[in-house]
């Protein structure tokens, strides 16, 4: 039988009334305070670095780049590639898993959800996972939202304030609510 954390990362309803609820909360409080901790006072480039493996569980890249404040409610699932760099005030929802590869940018004021409820009013408290994959030299302009399930391919660049329903191919733009292909990317032949 698979636990709590388990069931979150296959994509399968959690509900408040399921054993393990509470542990699950407890991780996410947890995760919440080590944050908070980061976030709160000026941290040195090798401070955020050693709050985030604590918050994620792993390594951290020297070359990655992180400026808090970070939001994130559960890092375990979340990986991070080399030589990203990930602005201010972003909000991670991780427990279904997400994949951020390298040389990716991130705007300032992201949100990465992987998390969604039960569309039945009845059963509403219920949430269920979605993982997200950032391919290498993703950017992600200011304030854009990322939703449950969408991968963003290789170079693509999303628009500042978009919100991304579905998945963008490799090298192209997209903006807009709903995100929308705007136009493809031209690489320079050197």
């Amino acid at each position: 039988m698979k636990d709590i954390f388990e069931k979150d990362l296959s994509g399968e309803m959690v509900s408040p009334n399921e054993p393990g609820y509470e542990t699950l909360i407890t991780a996410i409080f947890d995760t919440m305070k080590t944050a908070t901790e980061m976030n709160t006072g000026y941290r040195t480039p090798d401070e955020v670095h050693t709050y985030m493996e604590r918050i994620l569980g792993k390594p951290v890249d020297a070359s990655t780049t992180i400026l808090p404040p970070l939001y994130i409610d559960y890092g375990q699932p979340v990986t991070i590639g080399q030589r990203c760099f990930i602005q201010q005030c972003c909000t991670f929802f991780g427990r279904g898993g997400i994949s951020i590869g390298n040389d990716v940018f991130i705007g300032p004021k992201v949100n990465i959800i992987t998390i969604n409820h039960d569309p039945d009013p009845d059963n509403r408290s219920a949430t269920y996972g979605r993982k997200i994959i950032i391919e290498d030299k993703v950017w992600i302009g200011i304030g854009a939202t990322i939703l449950p399930g969408v991968r963003l391919g290789y170079g693509c660049i999303v628009g500042a304030g978009s919100v991304v329903t579905k998945d963008v191919p490799p090298l192209t733009v997209v903006a807009g609510n709903p995100a929308r292909i705007i136009k493809r990317i031209e690489l320079s032949k050197k």
